[in-house]
């Protein structure tokens, strides 16, 4: 509900950025046009995933995906430093998460189990895993007009992490306490939980590739595939024991001034 809410604060501000410019668009743009600035806002979808890569041996198979509504909020300002190049610099209020349900093996794994309670070892059978995480990431990036309709950007981006959900639950399968030659811990009949929120990186950073099409005069159509460079969790997590990354395709529409 925070997240929704938050959304729906920022598409009011949106709105209201829209009208302001809208009522000084006569002066504010002719003078931005003379100092080589333009302004763009969008709004989008992320689809992708928080996963490893490459995808370790411990996974052996991904029974179900659900991207969900990850919603993507940015504004932009570009600098034009001539007629075929610009450095882009933005804000982008964004969700990052899915849900999965995978069969692995060995999977390390620490989780709360209702009748054996704190385990910790190597677990084999089904894992479901939800991720929601909310973002505010700086994008900068160099910009390079293909044709008056075409542009291409690529550059770094940093997050900082807002809002945090990274849990789930084992089932159906069993765990090797310590490692596989540990004592065997059955889980049927039940689901032993984790919760790793609090473990989540504050600040990721990655690499933003992406086009953007100007279908109309002020209307354009954008794509942009961000891949995170540094894990999610932190150094010392040990949870899980390999890294994960936020790889996701936003896309939606923008409004160019």
């Amino acid at each position: 509900m925070r997240i929704v809410f938050r959304n729906t604060c920022l598409l009011i501000l949106l709105f209201s950025s829209f009208s302001v410019l809208a009522e000084n668009e006569s002066k504010g743009l002719h003078w931005s046009t003379l100092k080589g600035l333009e302004y763009r806002l969008k709004a989008g979808f992320n689809i992708g995933g928080t996963s490893p890569f490459p995808l370790p041996a411990e996974i052996r198979e991904l029974n179900s995906y659900q991207p969900g509504m990850q919603i993507s909020l940015e504004g932009n300002i570009i600098k034009w430093v001539d007629k075929k190049w610009g450095i882009l610099f933005g804000v982008r209020f964004e969700d990052k998460g899915m849900e999965t349900d995978a069969n692995v093996k060995n999977y390390y794994l620490v989780m709360d189990s209702p009748e054996n309670g704190r385990l910790e070892g190597v677990w084999t059978g089904s894992v479901k895993t939800k991720v929601k995480n909310a973002y505010v990431t700086l994008p900068l990036q160099a910009i390079y007009k293909v044709s008056p309709r075409w542009d291409l950007k690529l550059g770094p981006y940093i997050s900082f992490l807002t809002e945090k959900d990274f849990s789930g639950a084992a089932y159906n399968g069993y765990l090797r306490e310590g490692d596989p030659t540990g004592d065997k811990v059955i889980i049927e009949n039940e689901e032993a939980t984790y919760d790793f929120s609090a473990d989540l990186q504050k600040i990721q950073w990655g690499v933003d590739l992406g086009a953007e099409w100007r279908a109309f005069k002020h209307l354009s159509v954008y794509s942009d595939l961000t891949w995170g460079l540094n894990s999610i969790f932190e150094k010392d997590f040990e949870s899980v024991s390999f890294d994960m990354y936020c790889i996701y395709l936003n896309f939606g529409f923008g409004y160019v001034f």
